[in-house]
């Protein structure tokens, strides 16, 4: 899924990213918005990570999410 999309939807998809990164609070959340380029910084601020593995990270996720909703497309044709 590509972060045009993430950003479009972000609404649905907080939920699991909360779940990925639980240290982000309320305020992470509504600064990021869905911008890749805020999450990633987020990252690096709360975890404590150099920025290549924070948007490493960000794309393992957004990488799921696309599978995920591969699944759920097939499921419900099913």
């Amino acid at each position: 899924m590509n972060w045009d999309q993430i950003e479009g939807r972000w609404k649905q998809f907080t939920g699991s990213a909360r779940e990925r990164w639980g240290k982000l609070n309320d305020n992470d959340w509504e600064a990021i918005a869905g911008k890749k380029d805020q999450l990633v910084g987020r990252i690096q601020e709360r975890y404590g990570v150099a920025k290549a593995e924070a948007e490493k990270q960000a794309d393992e996720w957004s990488r799921a999410l696309k599978q995920h909703g591969r699944e759920s497309s097939a499921a419900t044709r099913l």
